[in-house]
């Protein structure tokens, strides 16, 4: 079954079924109304990978994530996967661990595919790999993740200024012993979210009172919790890297050490997901703009993939302070 065999039962051109089936071209609706039906009564579908060897595009992204624990990820990658289908493309999701050299072969199966762009959502890639995909024309988009390469396309929230806004959100309550909760310390997003609260603490003349590493995983982070509170004095303020080792912070704190929230210790997440404002957890946390981000994401990818001259950039959104339960006014 062919294009031309649904062009001669709609009663239309072989060009016109082609553009029909071709995202972003138009035919009229009433031929568009010809062709739905023969293709349907004839069950004709387009070859997408036949399609991609005669135009050279896939109209397909590769689309990497490090893990799904985070509730952040799922969300981002059902976002980001809409707003691509919506702009005709469709997206293939691989795994990889958080190290550039778990990465690497999974790119390399990517590449396989001949898709049009790749998205690392939360991973980092080698400047080899970049070069390479660099040199056969294929977008490379950082989501919530950055490298120091200014010829990498990044989106991302500014981290600095979020750990500046975590820092502010504690200091209100005039803590006395300050400790930060960090995610793998490997992650820039980490990196640059502990230097912005260490700078907004300095300014203050806080101090950092203690610190321990969840490395952004529940079990890891509740382990950390611990680590924290078995001092004779434990903290009275916590930020927290993400509001998913939050989760676990706060389960630590409420039940096992019989702590009150906010009145014995107070408790800063970040990325603002789903499950923060629930009235179990009432987490005050600093919002990463998903939104916003998802749809920098795509204009700048797409904006790479059909124009050779878009300009390489790195999109910082500020992320914005969310007020709930868990922190002293």
């Amino acid at each position: 079954m062919t294009s031309v065999d649904v062009a001669r039962k709609a009663g239309v051109s072989q060009s016109a079924v082609s553009r029909y089936f071709t995202p972003g071209a138009s035919v009229s609706k009433k031929m568009a109304e010809k062709i739905k039906v023969a293709a349907d009564e004839l069950g004709y579908r387009p070859n997408v990978l036949a399609r991609a060897m005669i135009t050279g595009k896939s109209r397909i992204i590769g689309l990497v994530v490090y893990y799904l624990e985070n509730q952040f990820y799922p969300e981002a990658v059902e976002k980001l996967s809409i707003a691509l289908q919506e702009n005709g493309y469709h997206v293939l999701l691989f795994m990889a661990s958080n190290t550039i050299g778990n990465v690497e072969p999974v790119v390399q199966t990517i590449l396989d595919y001949r898709v049009d762009g790749i998205v690392l959502m939360s991973v980092s890639m080698s400047s080899t790999l970049a070069d390479r995909c660099r040199d056969l024309n294929i977008p490379v988009m950082l989501f919530n993740r950055d490298q120091p390469r200014e010829d990498m396309r990044a989106v991302i929230s500014d981290n600095v200024a979020g750990g500046r806004i975590a820092a502010q959100m504690l200091l209100e309550g005039k803590p006395l012993r300050v400790a930060h909760l960090a995610g793998f310390e490997g992650a820039s997003t980490q990196q640059e979210r502990e230097e912005g609260f260490r700078a907004g603490l300095a300014e203050a003349g806080v101090p950092l009172y203690a610190r321990a590493v969840g490395n952004y995983h529940y079990k890891e982070a509740a382990e950390a919790t611990r680590e924290l509170f078995n001092v004779p004095q434990p903290p009275d303020a916590l930020f927290v890297s993400d509001d998913h080792m939050a989760f676990a912070a706060l389960d630590v704190i409420r039940h096992e050490l019989g702590l009150k929230v906010p009145q014995d210790v107070a408790v800063v997440g970040f990325d603002d997901v789903t499950q923060a404002s629930w009235p179990s957890f009432n987490l005050s946390t600093v919002r990463q703009r998903l939104n916003t981000m998802v749809s920098a994401c795509v204009d700048e990818l797409i904006g790479a993939i059909e124009n050779d001259d878009h300009p390489v950039r790195k999109v910082r959104i500020e992320p914005v302070a969310i007020h709930r339960g868990t922190t002293r006014p």
